[in-house]
């Protein structure tokens, strides 16, 4: 999961480095993403030894919107709103064609964004307090992480070797929340995307 400043005054005494870079993550932190299979067979690899999100916990993902309500915040109520407000989307195919590049960030890019974007700014709408990554880096394009660490000239190698398995395609059928705990993001919930599917997951954490 993308890393993202610490929410102040949640689990104080509880924070936990989600990242070597310094981006904190306290324990009961959520997120609402997409997982990617079918891509995640491509990198997983790269992945586990240059993203840093990636050692601790999940399997290539896009993100829709992180951080999002802390767990101690995320009851029936809200979960039911996130539940009408995914089915009001249809579900969606992806296909990630080419790498793309953040400073320091080496991603595959998922084509049509539009699908995406979509998702996140009704979430964001619906909670405003939550803007995506803080209201840090503006209007970030979706995008799934291979590698944040390593340098340019690794960077320049992944993509090289990369490029050559692309492209792949992915159906988006459900959105997932996950929740920071014990060290790891965990699943918690699933949304499925459009009209009859029902709402999955487990036992909401402790709080």
């Amino acid at each position: 999961m993308d890393n993202a400043h610490t929410t102040a005054g949640q689990d104080a005494g509880h924070r936990e480095d989600a990242s070597k870079e310094g981006w904190p993550v306290t324990a009961g932190t959520t997120a609402l993403s997409v997982p990617v299979p079918e891509a995640d067979a491509l990198v997983r690899g790269w992945r586990a030894r240059y993203d840093t999100a990636a050692r601790y916990g999940g399997t290539a993902h896009l993100t829709v919107l992180f951080p999002f309500l802390h767990r101690s915040a995320t009851g029936p109520a809200e979960v039911a709103a996130l539940g009408g407000l995914f089915a009001a989307h249809p579900a969606f195919t992806l296909t990630f064609r080419r790498c793309g590049r953040f400073p320091g960030v080496l991603y595959l890019v998922p084509e049509p964004a539009a699908p995406l974007r979509a998702l996140t700014a009704a979430v964001a709408r619906r909670w405003p307090s939550h803007p995506p990554y803080g209201g840090l880096f503006g209007d970030l394009a979706p995008h799934l992480t291979v590698a944040n660490s390593g340098g340019a000239a690794l960077h320049r190698d992944i993509e090289r070797r990369l490029s050559a398995l692309l492209p792949v395609s992915a159906r988006v059928g459900a959105v997932d929340l996950v929740v920071h705990e014990a060290g790891r993001w965990q699943p918690w919930l699933t949304f499925p995307l459009g009209e009859g599917g029902a709402v999955t997951g487990r036992r909401a954490p402790a709080r």
